[in-house]
C-alpha cells in the first residue's frame, strides 16, 4: 500500500473543509486540485477477466463488517477477481477478532487485505481511500462501507454492467435497505463471536438512488491510479482525533465533474442502524446522531 502524505490534526481542520465548500467548490477550477484525468481513448477498455477492489473502513463496527465479509464468502464471484481491502485500528478489538477469523477462509476469486491505521488516519476516511486508489492494481475500485451486503449474483452483475466502460463514475440504481434499526435489534446482536452469517432478504425494502454517494462509488481504476482520492485536497488528507463526518465524497465528484452513471446490479443491501459505533459511547454528539438518525427515519 502506498504511503500518502497527511497533515497531523489540526483545529483549523473543520474551518478549512467549510472553507473549500463554500468557496473552492464553487468559484475555482477543480483541475487544480488533482493531476490531469486520463482521457476516455486512454482508459482500458476491459471486456474480460475483470478485476474490482472494494474498499473499506471499520471503526468499531465488527457486527456490520461481519456480514459484509460473510457477503463474499456466501457468494464468491465467478466472472470478476476480488481484492477486500478494509482499513481498520488495532485499538478496535472486535474487528481485530473479526478480520483474524476471516482470515482463515479462502473463497474463491477472493484475496482478503487488511490494512491497519492509526487512529488519526482511520478517522478521516480520505486518507485511506487515497491509500487505496493510488496503490490499486484493479480495473475498478468500489469505494464503500462496511454496513453494505454484496448479496446473490452482485458482483457478477457488476462485472456484466462494467464490460467495456471507460466512463470515471457508476453506481448502483438500486439497493435493499433495512428500517433504522436500535441497537437492541436481533440482526445487530447476532454477530458476538466471529462467524458466517446470512440475512433474511424479507427484512429489506427496495430504495433507488439518483447519483453516486458515500459507500456507492465505482471508480475506473485508470482514474482512481491518476488523481487519487482527494489527495491534493490537504483538509482530506488531515488526522482527526474522532471519526468526522465524510464531504470528502462530494469533493471527490467534484474533482472529477460527475455525479456518476447508474447501472443495474443485483444484491446490494444495506443495513440501516440508529446507533453510530463510530462515536464515543453516550458522548452528546453520539446522542445528537441518534436524534437525528430517529428523526429522519
Amino acid at each position: 500500500m502506498i504511503k500518502t502524505k497527511t497533515y497531523p490534526p489540526s483545529r483549523f481542520s473543520r474551518s478549512s473543509i467549510l472553507f473549500f465548500r463554500f468557496f473552492i467548490q464553487r468559484f475555482l477550477p477543480a483541475s487544480w486540485f488533482r493531476s490531469p484525468l486520463p482521457t476516455l481513448a486512454e482508459r482500458h477498455k476491459k471486456t474480460e477477466n475483470l478485476t474490482l477492489e472494494i474498499v473499506s473502513h471499520c471503526w468499531q463496527y465488527s457486527n456490520m463488517l461481519t456480514y459484509q465479509l460473510s457477503s463474499f464468502v456466501n457468494n464468491p464471484p465467478k466472472d470478476i477477481s476480488l481484492t477486500v481491502t478494509v482499513f481498520y485500528s488495532k485499538d478496535d478489538a472486535g474487528t481485530v477478532a473479526t478480520l483474524a477469523y476471516f482470515s482463515t477462509l479462502a473463497p474463491e476469486n477472493i484475496t482478503w487485505n487488511w490494512q491497519p491505521l492509526t487512529n488519526g488516519k482511520l478517522f478521516r476516511r480520505g486518507i485511506g481511500r487515497n491509500m487505496a486508489a493510488l496503490s490499486t492494481k484493479a480495473d475498478w475500485v468500489w469505494y464503500t462501507d462496511c454496513d453494505i451486503i454484496f448479496h446473490k449474483n452482485c458482483l457478477d452483475s457488476l462485472a456484466e454492467q462494467l464490460k467495456g466502460k471507460t466512463e470515471s463514475l457508476y453506481f448502483p440504481r438500486q439497493e435493499y435497505t433495512t428500517e433504522m434499526l436500535a441497537e437492541s435489534d436481533p440482526m445487530l446482536q447476532a454477530n458476538s463471536q466471529p462467524q458466517v452469517v446470512d440475512i433474511n432478504s424479507d427484512n429489506f425494502s427496495l430504495f433507488s438512488r439518483e447519483k453516486a454517494k458515500g459507500a456507492f462509488q465505482i471508480v475506473h481504476g485508470d482514474v482512481a491510479r491518476a488523481i487519487g482520492y482527494c489527495g491534493k485536497l490537504f483538509m482530506f488528507q488531515t488526522e482527526s482525533e474522532r471519526w468526522r463526518k465524510t464531504y470528502e465524497d462530494t469533493a471527490f465528484k467534484w474533482l472529477i465533474k460527475s455525479e456518476g452513471i447508474p447501472l443495474e446490479v443485483e444484491g446490494v443491501f444495506q443495513i440501516r442502524h440508529i446507533k453510530k459505533g463510530r462515536y464515543t459511547e453516550d458522548s452528546w454528539i453520539s446522542k445528537l446522531r441518534s436524534k437525528i438518525r430517529r428523526t429522519q427515519e
